[in-house]
């Protein structure tokens, strides 16, 4: 089962290369943009509920659909963007074990215990 899993966030990852695709976007702002999320550890330094919350925030594939979504609606590929990033550094987090966090530690995740 884990790997039919982590197929499926390879799919959802190359799906959002796919609609990054679609933007008029150098391909370099993909790679350069693509970790950006991980800055929301910095919430970390406040305390594990509010790093909790903030890296959830940026790793919630509902929130990046939801923006995404907006990017669409008000034809604005700036948004569309911070959507798409989002959306596929989740999916690459994912694949690698890296799930939304609890507020007990940074390390343990809906995905279970980072390092195990």
């Amino acid at each position: 089962m884990k790997t039919v899993l982590k197929l499926e966030e390879v799919a959802l990852f190359v799906l959002g290369i796919f609609l990054f695709n679609r933007l008029s976007y150098d391909w370099w702002w993909f790679l350069v943009l693509i970790l950006a999320p991980d800055l929301s550890m910095i919430g970390y330094a406040f305390g594990n509920k509010t790093g909790a919350f903030l890296y959830n925030l940026c790793h919630h594939k509902g929130i990046a659909l939801v923006i995404y979504g907006i990017g669409c609606y008000l034809s604005m590929e700036s948004i569309q963007l911070i959507g798409i990033i989002l959306f596929s550094h989740s999916a690459m987090d994912r694949i690698f074990g890296y799930g939304l966090k609890y507020e007990k530690g940074f390390k343990y995740t809906h995905l279970g215990e980072i390092g195990k």
